[in-house]
């Protein structure tokens, strides 16, 4: 089990070493789904903002992975 996390991480980090944007433009593009959700869709997604908390986090997440690789 543990072998096989730390290989995950291992491709993970080479995968994500040469794409240093990959995760903030997708934190970007979830942030664009949930403008378009709350302008379009009624219901759950609109009220309370899932795509927009989950772009940050991801965006947060690639920038501070951009540094660290």
């Amino acid at each position: 089990m543990l072998q096989g996390f730390s290989r995950f991480l291992d491709q993970a980090s080479e995968f994500l070493a040469t794409r240093k944007g990959l995760l903030p433009i997708l934190g970007m593009l979830l942030i664009g789904v949930n403008f378009v959700f709350r302008l379009a869709v009624p219901g759950w997604f609109q009220e309370s903002d899932f795509f927009l908390h989950l772009g940050l986090i991801l965006a947060i997440l690639g920038f501070l992975l951009a540094q660290a690789l």
